[in-house]
């Protein structure tokens, strides 16, 4: 695992009236700081990345559909130069991954339909300066491969 990631398994609590599923606490032990909660939802297919963030440390989960997050550990510093993780997490499989500062994060939806991911940075978003440097899903330095990998 990349230095810094953790994954929350996320508890979903069913009764007659529908389910509850809490994503983020202040008490939990990943819990840094507030900044903002956005959704942002991806097409059947599509990727989204990369990209990292300089202070921002980002908690993604994704409530609908299926998602592959993937992880690349760009920092000189890191115990865990150079090293991928991807998870799968979404309706199947309900948790928060948390993702530090200067690791570049990417995903793609794997459903066939669009996914919906929630996502709580301890960062807001500044519109003049934003904390973010992104490069081609595709087309970087990056050792992934956002096929799919039929075996």
């Amino acid at each position: 695992m990349i230095d810094g990631v953790k994954v929350k398994p996320l508890r979903v609590i069913p009764d007659e009236r529908g389910r509850l599923m809490e994503i983020l606490r202040a008490d939990d032990d990943l819990f840094k700081k507030f900044g903002q909660v956005y959704l942002t939802t991806v097409i059947p297919g599509v990727v989204k990345g990369w990209h990292f963030h300089n202070i921002q440390w980002d908690n993604l989960c994704c409530v609908q559909g299926m998602l592959k997050l993937a992880l690349y550990d760009s920092r000189d510093d890191s115990p865990t130069k150079g090293e991928v993780n991807d998870f799968y997490l979404g309706i199947h499989k309900p948790q928060l991954v948390h993702v530090p500062p200067r690791v570049y994060h990417g995903f793609k939806c794997v459903s066939q339909e669009e996914a919906l991911v929630i996502n709580v940075p301890t960062e807001t978003y500044n519109y003049e300066n934003p904390d973010e440097l992104r490069c081609d899903p595709h087309d970087n330095d990056i050792p992934y491969d956002w096929d799919r990998k039929d075996k």
